[in-house]
C-alpha cells in the first residue's frame, strides 16, 4: 500500500519562485558580484530590464485594451486605488519612523505603494472567485501601462533624494530602459505576437530569469555597501505587521468601499484583486533604475508584500467561489475553484 506524498494546503500558495528569489538573495549574500563581475552583472541587469518591458509591450493586445475602455468607471477606480489610495496610506506610515521602521525600510514601503498592479495573478484570482475576468485583464494592463509613467513621477514627488536621487539622468534611464522597449514591443507585436504565443512557456522562464538577475545585481551591490547591517529581526517583524495592515485596509476598501459606487459583484471582485495588489515584475526593474545602490532594501518590502498578497488573496478567492450568491452575471467568467492555482510570481 503506497503512501501519499504530503502536500501543502491548497489555500497556501507558497510559490516556488518565491523560494528562487530568496535563494538568489542568499547567493548574493554569500557570493556577491564584485569588481569586473559587478560591472558585468549590472550591464546584464540593465539589458534584462529592457527585455522585460519589451515583452510586456509585445504581449499586450492593443485591441483588447481599447475594447476595455468601455468599462472606464471600473478602470478609473482601480487606478485610483493603485496610485492614490495606496500612496496615501504609504504617506500615513511615515509616523512609524523611526519607532517601527528605519528610514530605508520606510522608503521601500512607500515605493511599494507606488508601483502598478498585477496582471496575471489578478486574472487568476478573479477567475477563481467567478468575477469579471475581462475587466481584470484590462484593469491590470492599464495599470501596468500607466505605471511606467506614473510610478517614476510619484517617486520623484514623494521620495525625492531619498530614492537615490531623481534627476534628468534618472528620467532618461526610465525612458530608455522602460518606456522605449515597451513601445518597441507594441510596434513589433504584429510580427512577433505569434511567436510569443507559441513559446509562452519558454518566455515565462525568460521573464523570471531576468527578474532573478535584477535581484542578484541589486542585492550584490547592497552587500558591497554593507546596508544589510541596518536591518534587524525586530525591524523585519515590524515591516511584516505594517504590510499586513496595509493589505487588510486595501482589501476592505476595494470590496466594501466600491460597493457604494454601484458596481455589481463581478466587477467588485475584479476591482478587489486588481486594486489591492502590487506587481513584483514591474516593481523590481523600476527600483533598480530609481534607487541604484539602495535598490536591495527598496525591493525588500515589495518582495514580502507580494508573497503575503498571494496567500491572502488565494483564501479570499476560494471563499468568493463558494459564496451562495455567486451567480453567473453578464461579463463574468465562472470556472472551477481549483482553476488558476498556479499564479505567476513574476506578476
Amino acid at each position: 500500500m503506497s503512501r501519499r506524498t504530503p502536500k501543502l494546503p491548497s489555500w497556501l500558495p507558497v510559490d516556488p519562485y518565491i523560494l528562487a528569489l530568496l535563494g538568489t538573495v542568499g547567493l548574493a549574500a554569500l557570493l556577491p558580484a564584485s569588481g569586473s563581475a559587478a560591472s558585468v552583472a549590472s550591464g546584464a541587469s540593465t539589458g534584462a530590464v529592457a527585455l522585460l518591458f519589451f515583452l510586456y509591450g509585445a504581449r499586450l493586445s492593443t485591441r483588447e485594451a481599447m475594447d476595455g475602455l468601455r468599462h472606464w468607471r471600473l478602470h478609473v477606480t482601480v487606478l485610483a486605488c493603485t496610485f492614490v489610495a495606496f500612496p496615501l496610506l504609504g504617506l500615513a506610515a511615515k509616523g512609524l519612523v523611526p519607532f517601527l521602521l528605519t528610514p530605508d525600510l520606510y522608503n521601500g514601503l512607500l515605493f511599494l505603494c507606488l508601483v502598478p498592479s498585477t496582471i496575471q495573478s489578478s486574472i487568476a484570482f478573479t477567475s477563481i472567485a467567478r468575477g469579471n475576468v475581462p475587466a481584470a485583464i484590462c484593469a491590470g494592463s492599464f495599470s501596468s501601462i500607466a505605471g511606467i509613467v506614473i510610478t517614476p513621477l510619484l517617486a520623484a514627488g514623494l521620495l525625492g533624494n531619498s530614492g537615490g536621487g531623481f534627476s534628468a539622468d534618472s528620467l532618461l534611464k526610465i525612458v530608455l530602459q522602460l518606456l522605449v522597449p515597451f513601445l518597441a514591443g507594441q510596434f513589433l507585436r504584429r510580427w512577433v505576437g505569434g511567436f510569443l504565443v507559441r513559446n509562452k512557456k519558454v518566455l515565462g522562464y525568460v521573464d523570471r530569469g531576468s527578474i532573478l538577475l535584477v535581484v542578484y545585481s541589486a542585492f550584490s551591490e547592497g552587500m558591497a555597501r554593507g546596508i544589510w547591517h541596518q536591518v534587524s529581526v525586530y525591524r523585519l517583524g515590524a515591516l511584516l505587521a505594517v504590510e499586513a495592515v496595509l493589505l487588510a485596509a486595501m482589501l476592505m476598501l476595494t470590496w466594501y468601499g466600491v460597493k457604494r459606487l454601484g458596481f455589481d459583484r463581478g466587477d467588485r471582485i475584479a476591482i478587489q484583486f486588481a486594486g489591492s495588489k502590487k506587481s513584483l515584475a514591474a516593481g523590481l526593474p523600476m527600483a533598480s533604475v530609481l534607487f541604484g545602490a539602495q535598490a536591495s532594501l527598496a525591493v525588500l518590502p515589495l518582495m514580502l508584500f507580494h508573497q503575503m498578497q498571494l496567500m491572502v488573496c488565494a483564501v479570499i478567492a476560494k471563499r468568493r467561489a463558494r459564496d451562495p450568491l455567486a451567480e453567473q452575471e453578464p461579463g463574468t467568467d465562472a470556472v472551477p475553484a481549483d482553476r488558476g492555482r498556479g499564479v505567476r510570481v513574476g506578476e
